[in-house]
């Protein structure tokens, strides 16, 4: 069975990370109904103070209690830990451990955060994974996508589905993939990384495959790969509720869509603003 040669080999090096800045009281006193991993980079002070002001605050959906995390890894050398630990300990919303934050190690970063809500947020309904650059509107989300689905809520996993696709194996591509890291010819089902949402469970389950499953960088394909291992099936979602590009805005377009790719700081304020006032 050719499509499962070279997913199962040396386990993934995640257990040797620790935390660097770790907010492990934040669902001590609520257990939420969301939480938001947001995959962010030390320069994207600018993202993360527009997301904090927007779509990403804690009392965006009355009603329902969102918890919020910035995931990030280390800079190299000369890199000013102190500015971000100013940062943290301002807005108690950042999870970094030591592993080096470039592209290659976002699977550790994605990984990072399934163990946070393992460990520490295990009580969630749901959690959803998303990017700094990606638009997430929480209240469609939770209001028409999460909240009628009948507790207790197991093994759901959803976003932008990616089935039937293969390894790059272009260096020139984004997705490059060489056979060494990954010998197969083919991917288990997955969903983009610009955003998918997940059951509170799943985190601990995820965490358990990646110790037995190789490390692959592409950390969406990587956890498509750990709920295949767990038998997990992709809920998929109506097709226009996640997207990959940036959706021209207005009100009534982004009131009925989840993400929207390539947004900037402004916008993200923008764009929110602009939906509460709009609410159809």
């Amino acid at each position: 069975e050719n499509e499962n040669s070279g997913n199962k080999a040396t386990p993934a090096p995640t257990q040797s990370f620790t935390f660097i800045i770790n907010e492990e009281d934040k669902c001590k006193d609520k257990t939420p109904f969301l939480v938001l991993l947001i995959s962010t980079r030390a320069v994207e002070l600018q993202h993360r103070n527009a997301i904090r002001r927007s779509w990403g605050s804690e009392q965006a959906v009355p009603g329902a209690p969102v918890v919020r995390l910035f995931m990030l890894g280390v800079e190299g050398a000369g890199a000013n830990e102190g500015v971000l630990l100013r940062e943290s300990e301002q807005y108690r919303d950042i999870i970094q451990q030591d592993f080096l934050d470039t592209y290659n190690n976002l699977t550790l970063k994605t990984l990072m955060g399934m163990r946070w809500v393992a460990s520490y947020c295990s009580g969630t309904r749901f959690a959803m994974k998303t990017d700094s650059d990606v638009f997430v509107n929480t209240m469609h989300l939770i209001e028409k996508l999460l909240r009628p689905l009948p507790p207790p809520t197991q093994n759901y996993f959803t976003g932008h589905l990616m089935r039937g696709h293969r390894p790059i194996r272009n260096k020139d591509s984004k997705w490059y993939i060489s056979e060494e890291e990954f010998p197969g010819n083919s991917y288990h089902p997955f969903c983009s990384g610009t955003g998918y949402v997940f059951s509170g469970d799943l985190a601990a389950k995820i965490v358990s495959a990646s110790l037995v499953i190789k490390y692959i960088h592409l950390e969406d394909v990587y956890v498509g790969f750990c709920l295949n291992a767990k038998g997990v099936e992709i809920v998929p979602s109506p097709y226009s509720l996640f997207n990959l590009h940036k959706v021209p805005f207005s009100p009534c377009v982004y009131n009925k869509i989840i993400t929207s790719h390539h947004i900037q700081p402004h916008e993200h304020i923008l764009y929110w603003e602009t939906l509460q006032e709009k609410k159809h």
